[in-house]
């Protein structure tokens, strides 16, 4: 007897009992369909956040001062004294490895344009700012050196600005009012998406460090010269724990924090950060899915209770079959097959409810997923050897029959 023989055979015989087949493989489906939406949806989120790591930039640290303490309690982050552009120009010249580097002073403001307003973040950035994080400017220019020593009224905006106050239409060139103060915007910036806090990135107006300085954002009572938080790219070749020890005792000496005392100021990779919430999330998703597998397990358990009750309730067709030159190793295969059928039906119905409920998880909760096919097919595959495993027993029950007992059976 073929294989070809023995499928045919199985599907047959679960048609026979098509709502005990149906019931009995509701392990496998619930087990494969948990499994394909747990998965998309942790592959989805870890998705986003490794989105969110490449918008972040490559290579980089961000060096911002600490939080104060008044009577005990945390001011937050940025109001210890403010970094400068001694700062920024002593790293630049003394920390190994630094390609570019920028501050970014920031406020809030209305920009005006026509009949059109928008509140969004106004920047000041030094001319590196757009090669630190990677974020070209797709019409138009960059900001550049002689916009800041002039204190330049120009600005670059970002996507989000440029939908509201244009629509659609080219802004370079167009004069825009920030604050009640024109600017002529010079160039677009590419679009950029949510940060990791969930802030939209494009929702920004660049302007030269010295124009927000002295005319937008403001000067610090304490440090004329403020450049808000300082990011600095670094070659690819570059050791970033070394780079940020560096920073660290350059900025303890400039600061003159004595030895022992507590910094005043932070240096953080942000793209570690992220990354150790990626880590974590890999880890959720697959711990879930494991737990999903118990599913396939109490349906594997499922199957073979009711496959035994099968080679109980067809020994006589067992004994028949062996009467007439049967195998024992055809009598094996035959229940083997039925078995996997079984459970490759679930398996196949699982993985139609699990891109559905992914697919209803995303619409519903505004949650990115990601359906991959590799996922498929490993449950598919868990699917196939639950059957093998679970149906073993069973089959190789059945093919230990004696004949002639057997056809006794009534």
């Amino acid at each position: 007897m073929t294989l070809v023989d023995s499928l045919r055979i199985a599907l047959a015989a679960l048609r026979a009992n098509l709502l005990r087949s149906i019931l009995t493989t509701l392990g496998i489906v619930i087990g494969v369909a948990s499994v394909i939406v747990l998965v998309a949806v942790g592959s989805g989120a870890r998705s986003g956040v490794e989105k969110q790591i490449a918008s972040l930039g490559s290579n980089m640290l961000v060096v911002f001062s600490g939080s104060s303490r008044v009577m005990g309690r945390a001011a937050g982050a940025g109001t210890q004294l403010p970094l400068s552009e001694g700062d920024l120009a002593a790293i630049r010249d003394k920390v190994s490895g630094v390609t570019a580097i920028s501050g970014q002073l920031n406020g809030s403001g209305p920009v005006v344009y026509g009949n059109t307003n928008w509140t969004t973040t106004l920047s000041g950035a030094h001319p590196g700012y757009t090669t630190v994080r990677d974020w070209p400017v797709t019409s138009g220019r960059e900001l550049t050196a002689q916009d800041v020593r002039s204190t330049a009224k120009v600005a670059v905006i970002g996507q989000t600005v440029a939908t509201q106050l244009f629509a659609g239409d080219d802004p370079v060139g167009a004069t825009i009012r920030v604050k009640n103060t024109p600017f002529l915007v010079v160039g677009v910036l590419a679009p950029k998406g949510s940060s990791n806090f969930g802030r939209d990135q494009d929702d920004i107006v660049l302007m030269p460090m010295t124009t927000a300085r002295n005319q937008i954002v403001g000067k610090s009572q304490v440090q004329a010269d403020q450049v808000g938080q300082i990011y600095v790219k670094f070659d690819e070749s570059t050791d970033l724990k070394e780079a940020e020890e560096e920073i660290e005792s350059l900025m303890r000496q400039r600061r003159r924090i004595l030895p022992g005392a507590e910094d005043n100021f932070n240096v953080r990779n942000l793209a570690e950060f992220m990354k150790a919430r990626t880590e974590v999330l890999s880890t959720m998703t697959y711990l879930l899915a494991a737990t999903s597998l118990i599913s396939l397990i109490v349906g594997g358990i499922g199957i073979m209770n009711i496959m035994l009750v099968s080679v109980t309730e067809r020994t006589r067709e067992i004994g028949l079959r062996m009467a007439v030159g049967g195998r024992k190793r055809d009598i094996m295969r035959q229940f083997l097959v039925e078995a996997v059928s079984l459970c490759l039906l679930g398996g196949v119905i699982g993985t139609v409810l699990g891109v559905i409920g992914s697919v209803l998880v995303a619409s519903a909760a505004d949650w990115p997923v990601l359906i991959d096919p590799s996922v498929i097919a490993l449950a598919l595959a868990a699917a196939g050897i639950t059957g093998i495993v679970f149906g073993f027993f069973p089959a190789r029950r059945a093919a230990a029959l004696n004949p002639i007992e057997a056809l006794r059976s009534e």
